[in-house]
C-alpha cells in the first residue's frame, strides 16, 4: 500500500470553539515543510535583526506551484529563507525586518499570481523566545573521523544552531538549536543534502508524542483515525505513516496528557485501535539492527557473485571441460571474459553503489574519507581490465585482467564494515541495558473524585503521570520515581546505583523507577516521569559522555584530515616509481606477469597502497573505548560525563576530601556532655537544643537529637537527621523561644533565651565575642580533639559554661582506599573546616599525611589551586552540594554519595554510592580505558605505517613478498574491526575490591 503521509493543522477545524487567546500559543508539528512552530516571531541570537513569519497562501495546486511562491519569496532582498507547505497551504519566512517589510513578502507571493494573507503574530514571551532546543539525530553513512569533521562543520555553519556535536561510533548527532529559527526538519535536511541519510530520534520538545497504531489497515482506518484526531481537544497538529503505522502528534499539555490523548483514540475507536508509546531508543536500536542487516545483504550478495568470478580464475583452467568452455570465442571476446565482466559489473556498480556515493559526497563536502579510497582502488581495477579487453578486441594483443581484484576487494570492504557494525553495536549494550530496567507497563491505581480506589488498571509505562498512584507488586520493577504511601517491602537498587545490599522501603521512602520490588505489595506516588526521571538522567548523562570527544581525538581529526590526500599522493608515487624503474631496467622483465608490462605491473602495487591504508582505524580509537568505558563506569554506580574528564582522571595526582561526609559517615552523634557550673545537665541540654534547633548543620542536628533522646528517651533512638515529623509538635513543647538567631559561618551559632545571650560553637567564636576558656575547659577540649572528637563550646552571658562532643565515625573503607591511592601514585589530602587537632587526629587514623584543618567553605578551592600551581592534576571528593565551589574548582570533581540527585553540574564523576572504593574505581577505569586507547592508536598507526610500505613492494625485490589488492583489502576491513573488538575488551573490566586494592601498583 502506498504510504499515506498526512499533516493536518488543526487551527481550521477548531477556530469556531476556542476563543482568540486560546489560539494565541497554537503551534504546528514539525513537517517535511519546515513548519515546526506556527506564527513564531524569530530572533537572532542577538535578539534582533531576524524575523519570522508565515503567509497563508491561497491558489496553489500542485508542486509548481509551491516552487513558484518559494522562488518569489527567495527573490525579495532580505529575505533569508522561505519554505512553502504545499498540503498546508502555508508559506514560512525568515527575513530581515530592516530591509523587508509584511507587505514586501505579500506582495511578491500576489504576483506571482497567488492570494496571500500574514498570519496574526501571537504574544510569546521572551523566555518562550530565547528558549533552545537539544535534538538527537541519526546520521547514518559516516565512516571515519573525515566524515564526522565535515558534518559537524555543515551543522554548526546553520543558522541558528549553537552547538552541534557528532559521535562516529553510535552513528548519532547532538544539535542545540533555537526552534525559531530552525526546525528539526531543517537540519535533517541539511544532514542529507551534505549525501548522508538523516533522522531525528528524540527531542526536549515535550508536547510531541509518537505512537505506533495496531488496526490501520485500509484508507477507511485511516479516515476514522483522522476524524477523531481532529475532534480531540489540545490536538494542534498530527501526521501519521501509513507504512510504519507510526502518528507523530503535536498536543497543549496543558489543555490534554499524554494519556488523555491515547485513550481518547482508543476509547473513540470502541477498541479498534490500539496505541503505544515509541520509545526513542528502541527505535534507534531497530535502525542499528536494520543497517547491520542491511550490510550483511550487501556481503552475502557480493560473496555469492565473487565465488563463481575466483572460480573462473583460479579453478576452472584446472578443469579441462569447463576450461574449454570458457575459451569458447563469443563475438569479440572469449565467453570467461564475457561472464567475469558481467558478475564484476553487478558487484562494482550495483553493490558497490554505496562506496562510490560516499566518496561523492565526502569530494563534494571538501573531504575525504575511505570510500574515496574504496572507489578509487577498484575502479582503477575495473577499468583498467575493460580497457585491456578492448585494447586486444582492437589489436590482437591481450593483457591479463584483474576483474577479480575489483570484486574481491568490496567483498572483503563489505565484510569488514559488517563486523565493524556488530561490534559497534556491543559498545552500546550498556545504554540498552538500562532503557531494558524501565518496565513496559504499570500498574494504575484508578480512584474516584473522594480519592478511595476503585480498581487497577494497566498502562504504559511511558503514559505515566506526576501524581499518579501505582501498585507495585513483589517481584515487579518499579515503574517510575514516587514515594512511597502504602506497604512495606524491601527493594534492590543495584541495577541503578551499584549498591548490592536490598534497601528497606516504608511510607514516604522513596524509590527509583527501574529498580526491582523484592517482598511486599507497595502503592506509590509518582513524583518524577520522563526526563526528570533518574533512569532517564543516568541514560541523559552516559548519552553525552559518549557523544563527548577527549582532547585526545583531536590528534585523529588532525590526521583524517590529511591522510587520504597523503595516501592518494603515495599511491602515485608508487605507479611512478615502479614504471620508470621498469622502463629504465633497474628491474628483470621476469617480474612481470604473465603476458604483463611495467605498466600493470606498477599499476597492482599502487592500487594495493590505496586500499590498504584505513583511515577509519584511527577514527573509531577513542570514541569506541569511551562509549564502552562509560557504559562500564554505569553498571558500576559510577556516572562519568565526557571524554575529556576520562583523560584528565587517569593523570590525577592528588585527591582532595572533605572530612565531614566524605571520609566519615556523615552520622554525627554527641558522645559526651559535661557542664563546668553545676547546671542541671538536662536544662543545660534543653538550652542549648533551643539555640541549634533553627539550624540546618548536621552537628547542629545530632545535638538537638541527642538532647531529643535524653528528655523522650522512651519514645525513639536517636537517629541522623533531628526529628520525624510525628513527633515535632511533641519536641518543641520543651524548647525555649529563640529570638535574634544568628548562624556564623566556621563558628558556630549566637542567640537571646529569655535575656540570656547564648553562643554555641567553636573556639574562634569564644575568642572573638572576648569569652575566656578556663585551663580545665581547655584541657578537656583537647583531650575530645586527640580522640578525633569535635568540641562545642556553650556559653550564656559571656559565662562559659559547658562543652559537647560529638564524633564521626569514619567509613569503614576509608583507611584502605587511602592506602590504595598511594599505591596508585596518587597522594591523598584532607581539607576540613575543623580545628587542627580533630583533623589530624583523623588523618592519622585513617593515613593521610598531608591535612588542612580550619578552611572555609570558600577557601576549599584556594586550596585545590595551590595543588595546582606546577601543573598537578588534581581531583575533589564531596558530596556535591556543600561543595560545589570546590568541585567545580578542582581538575576533576567527584560527587560521591549522589544517590538520587546525579544532575550535579560542578561534578566530572557522579559515584551513586556513598562507598570510597568508588573513588578507586574511577580512576582506575580511566587508566585502563586511555591504556586501551593507546593501544589502539598504536595499533592503527603501525598498521598503516607498515602495511603501506609492504603494500608498496618494499619488500619485493628483497623478499618477494607482494600483497594482491583483494588481500590488501582484506587487510584494510579487518584493521578498524580490530580496533572495535580491542575497545570492546573493557567490558570485560572489574572494579577493584577491599581484598585486592591494596595489590594495584602505578602504571
Amino acid at each position: 500500500m502506498a504510504p499515506s503521509m498526512r499533516d493536518l493543522q488543526m487551527i481550521q477545524a477548531s477556530a469556531g470553539r476556542r476563543s482568540s487567546d486560546e489560539m494565541e500559543d497554537v503551534r504546528l508539528l514539525d513537517s517535511c515543510e519546515n513548519d515546526d512552530n506556527s506564527h513564531v516571531i524569530a530572533v537572532g541570537d542577538d535578539g534582533e535583526g531576524v524575523r519570522r513569519v508565515q503567509v497563508r497562501v491561497t491558489g496553489m495546486t500542485c508542486a509548481a506551484c509551491s516552487n513558484s511562491v518559494e522562488s518569489a519569496l527567495k527573490s525579495v532582498h532580505g529575505v533569508f529563507r522561505a519554505s512553502v507547505a504545499l498540503l498546508q497551504n502555508k508559506a514560512d519566512v525568515v527575513f530581515d525586518p530592516i530591509l523587508v517589510k509584511d507587505d514586501d513578502i505579500k506582495n511578491a507571493i500576489e504576483d506571482a499570481g497567488f492570494e496571500a494573507e500574514i498570519l496574526n503574530e501571537p504574544v510569546i514571551s521572551k523566555a518562550k523566545q530565547n528558549k533552545s532546543l537539544m535534538g538527537q539525530f541519526r546520521i547514518g553513512g559516516m565512516t571515519c573521523a573525515a566524515c564526522v569533521n565535515s558534518v559537524e562543520g555543515i551543522l554548526t555553519n546553520l543558522p541558528g544552531v549553537k552547538r552541534a556535536v557528532v559521535a562516529l561510533a553510535t552513528s548519532l548527532g547532538e544539535v542545540e538549536y533555537d526552534p525559531t529559527i530552525i526546525s528539526k526538519d531543517d537540519i535533517v535536511n541539511a544532514i542529507e543534502d551534505a549525501g548522508f541519510e538523516g533522522s531525528l530520534v528524540q527531542s526536549s520538545q515535550q508536547d510531541k508524542i509518537i505512537l505506533g497504531v495496531d488496526g490501520v489497515f485500509t484508507e477507511m482506518d485511516v479516515q476514522l483515525l483522522e476524524g477523531m484526531l481532529v475532534t480531540l481537544k489540545g490536538v494542534r497538529q498530527f501526521r501519521f505513516n501509513m507504512i510504519s503505522k507510526e502518528l507523530e502528534a503535536l498536543f497543549d499539555p496543558e489543555v490534554v496528557s499524554s494519556r488523555s490523548l491515547v485513550e481518547g483514540i482508543e476509547g473513540g475507536s470502541n477498541g479498534k485501535f490500539k496505541l503505544h508509546v515509541m520509545n526513542p531508543f528502541t527505535r534507534m536500536t531497530s535502525k542499528d539492527v536494520e543497517e547491520s542487516s542491511s550490510m550483511f545483504r550487501l556481503f552475502v550478495s557480493s560473496l555469492l557473485l565473487s565465488i563463481p568470478i575466483f572460480f573462473i580464475r583460479v579453478v576452472c583452467p584446472r578443469i579441462p571441460i569447463l576450461y574449454s568452455l570458457l575459451l569458447w570465442r563469443c563475438g569479440p571476446f572469449l565467453m570467461g571474459d564475457w561472464l567475469k565482466w558481467l558478475l564484476v559489473s553487478v558487484v562494482q556498480f550495483v553493490i558497490g553503489k554505496r562506496f562510490y556515493v560516499a566518496a561523492g559526497r565526502a569530494l563534494r563536502n571538501g573531504s575525504t574519507n575511505m570510500d574515496v579510497l574504496v572507489a578509487l582502488g577498484t575502479t582503477a581495477s575495473y577499468f583498467y581490465s575493460v580497457c585491456a579487453l578492448l585494447y586486444g578486441a582492437a589489436t590482437g594483443f591481450w593483457s591479463p585482467t584483474y576483474f577479480e581484484t575489483s570484486s574481491m576487494l568490496i567483498t572483503f570492504v563489505l565484510l569488514g564494515k559488517y563486523l565493524e557494525c556488530l561490534a559497534k553495536g556491543k559498545t552500546s549494550d550498556a545504554i540498552k541495558k538500562l532503557v531494558e530496567l524501565a518496565p513496559a507497563t504499570a500498574l494504575l491505581v484508578v480512584k474516584d473524585e473522594d480519592g478511595i480506589c476503585i480498581g487497577e488498571k494497566e498502562i504504559d509505562a511511558l503514559l505515566i503521570q506526576p501524581g499518579d498512584t501505582l501498585k507495585v507488586l513483589p517481584g515487579a520493577k518499579v515503574p517510575a520515581d514516587g514515594l512511597v504511601v502504602w506497604g512495606s517491602s524491601y527493594v534492590n537498587e543495584s541495577m541503578v546505583t551499584g549498591e548490592s545490599v536490598p534497601v528497606s522501603k516504608e511510607v514516604n521512602s522513596s524509590v527509583i523507577g527501574g529498580t526491582i520490588n523484592l517482598h511486599g505489595a507497595l502503592h506509590i506516588q509518582v513524583t518524577n516521569v520522563g526526563a526528570d526521571a533518574v533512569l532517564s538522567q543516568i541514560i541523559s548523562l552516559v548519552e553525552t559522555a559518549q557523544m563527548s570527544k577527549a582532547p585526545i581525538q583531536k590528534f585523529a581529526d588532525f590526521i583524517a584530515s590529511i591522510f587520504v590526500p597523503t595516501v592518494v599522493a603515495l599511491a602515485l608515487l608508487t605507479l611512478f616509481a615502479w614504471y620508470l624503474a621498469g622502463a629504465v631496467g633497474a628491474y628483470p622483465e621476469t617480474w612481470l606477469p604473465d603476458n604483463g608490462n611495467y605498466f600493470v605491473f606498477a599499476l597492482m602495487f599502487s592500487i594495493s597502497v590505496v586500499v590498504i591504508a584505513c583511515p577509519c582505524a584511527l577514527g573509531l580509537a577513542t570514541p569506541t573505548a569511551v562509549m564502552v568505558a562509560t557504559g562500564v563506569g554505569a553498571n558500576n554506580g559510577v556516572l562519568i560525563k565526557g571524554g575529556d574528564a576520562l583523560e584528565r582522571a587517569q593523570k590525577i595526582k592528588y585527591v582532595i576530601f572533605d572530612k565531614t561526609g566524605t571520609l566519615t559517615q556523615g552520622k554525627a552523634s554527641v558522645t559526651t556532655a559535661k557542664v563546668f557550673n553545676g547546671m542541671d545537665r538536662g536544662e543545660f541540654l534543653r538550652w542549648v537544643a533551643s539555640a541549634e534547633a533553627s539550624s540546618e548543620h548536621p552537628l547542629a542536628k545530632a545535638i538537638v537529637e541527642y538532647a531529643r533522646h535524653f528528655h523522650f528517651f522512651d519514645e525513639s533512638s536517636p537517629t541522623y537527621g533531628g526529628q520525624s515529623n510525628s513527633k515535632e509538635s511533641t519536641t518543641s513543647r520543651w524548647l525555649l523561644d529563640v529570638s535574634e538567631f544568628l548562624a556564623l559561618p566556621g563558628r558556630g551559632v549566637k542567640c537571646f533565651i529569655d535575656g540570656k545571650q547564648v553562643l554555641v560553637g567553636n573556639r574562634k567564636l569564644m575568642t572573638e565575642s572576648g569569652i575566656p576558656i578556663p585551663t580545665s575547659v581547655e584541657n578537656f577540649v583537647v583531650e575530645l580533639e586527640e580522640g578525633a572528637k569535635t568540641g562545642i563550646l556553650v556559653s550564656f552571658n559571656d559565662s562559659l559554661v559547658g562543652v559537647l562532643g560529638v564524633a564521626d565515625p569514619l567509613k569503614r573503607e576509608a583507611s584502605v582506599v587511602v592506602e590504595g591511592l598511594y599505591k596508585m601514585g596518587v597522594k591523598p589530602v584532607m581539607v576540613t573546616g575543623d580545628n587542627w587537632r580533630t583533623a589530624q587526629a583523623v588523618a592519622k587514623e585513617v593515613g593521610i599525611q598531608d591535612v588542612k584543618a580550619e578552611v572555609m567553605p570558600a577557601g576549599k578551592a584556594d586550596v585545590i589551586r595551590s595543588f595546582q600551581k606546577d601543573g598537578s592534576t588534581v581531583a575533589m571528593v564531596g558530596d556535591g552540594i556543600n561543595d560545589s565551589p570546590a568541585l567545580a574548582a578542582a581538575d576533576v570533581g567527584i560527587a560521591i554519595g549522589a544517590g538520587t540527585d546525579i544532575a550535579i553540574e560542578a561534578a566530572d564523576y557522579v559515584l551513586m554510592r556513598n562507598n570510597l572504593e568508588d573513588v578507586i574505581t574511577a580512576i582506575d577505569l580511566s587508566r585502563k580505558t586511555f591504556a586501551r586507547i593507546r593501544w589502539n592508536y598504536i595499533f592503527a598507526m603501525a598498521y598503516n605505517v607498515v602495511a603501506i610500505p609492504v603494500a608498496a613492494g618494499v619488500l619485493y625485490p628483497s623478499l618477494g613478498i607482494m600483497l594482491p589488492p583483494w588481500v590488501a583489502g582484506a587487510c584494510m576491513a579487518l584493521s578498524s574491526v580490530s580496533v572495535v573488538c580491542s575497545s570492546l575488551l573493557l567490558r570485560r573490566y572489574k572494579r577493584p575490591r577491599l581484598t585486592t586494592i591494596l595489590e594495584i601498583t602505578v602504571e
